[in-house]
C-alpha cells in the first residue's frame, strides 16, 4: 500500500519557491504551475526531478495516472516551471512512454541510491529499493512527465 505524504508537508515549499528561493532546495526539486481541467485555475506542486539536461526535466507522478497535477497536464501541457533561479518558465508537458520508464528509473537508481529508497519505500516500489532490474510493468504504475522547457528563456 502506497503512503501518503501529509499534504501540508508537500506543500510547504510553494510560498518558498513563489517568492523566489527554490534555489534553496537544489537542483532536484521543481515547482510546476498547471490549469485545472475543470476549474481552470492555476494550480501548483512541487516534485523531484527524475533527470535534468539544459532544456529538460522529467519528473515522476509517485501517486499514479490519478495524480490530479498528473491528469491537469495530459488536459492542459502548457505548463510553468520554477526551479533552481528560474521562476515561471514557461514549458511543455508529455508523457514518457511507458517502454522507456524502466530504463530511466534505473538509471535515477543507480544516481540517487538513498532518494530512490525513500521513495521506493514512500511508494510501496521494490523495484527502487533494491539493485535488481525495474519491472517492464513499473511505466504503467508510475508515469514519467517530459518537462521540455520553452528555449527562449535562456
Amino acid at each position: 500500500m502506497t503512503r501518503r505524504i501529509p499534504r501540508a508537508l508537500t506543500r510547504s515549499p510553494i510560498p518558498v519557491f513563489r517568492a523566489g528561493f527554490g534555489f534553496l532546495f537544489g537542483r532536484r526539486l521543481m515547482m510546476l504551475e498547471h490549469v485545472g481541467r475543470s476549474s481552470g485555475l492555476r494550480r501548483y506542486v512541487v516534485l523531484e526531478v527524475l533527470e535534468r539536461d539544459a532544456h529538460v526535466l522529467v519528473i515522476v507522478s509517485g501517486y499514479g495516472r490519478g495524480s490530479q497535477w498528473y491528469r491537469n497536464v495530459l488536459a492542459h501541457p502548457e505548463v510553468r516551471v520554477w526551479t533552481g533561479r528560474l521562476r515561471g518558465g514557461r514549458a511543455t508537458a508529455e508523457p514518457v512512454p511507458a517502454d522507456q520508464v524502466p530504463a530511466r528509473l534505473e538509471h535515477y537508481r543507480d544516481r540517487h541510491r538513498r532518494a530512490a529508497r525513500a521513495l521506493g519505500r514512500t511508494l510501496n516500489l521494490p523495484d527502487l529499493t533494491g539493485d535488481g532490474p525495474v519491472r517492464a510493468d513499473v511505466g504503467e504504475r508510475l508515469p514519467l512527465v517530459r518537462i521540455e522547457l520553452d528555449r527562449s528563456i535562456d
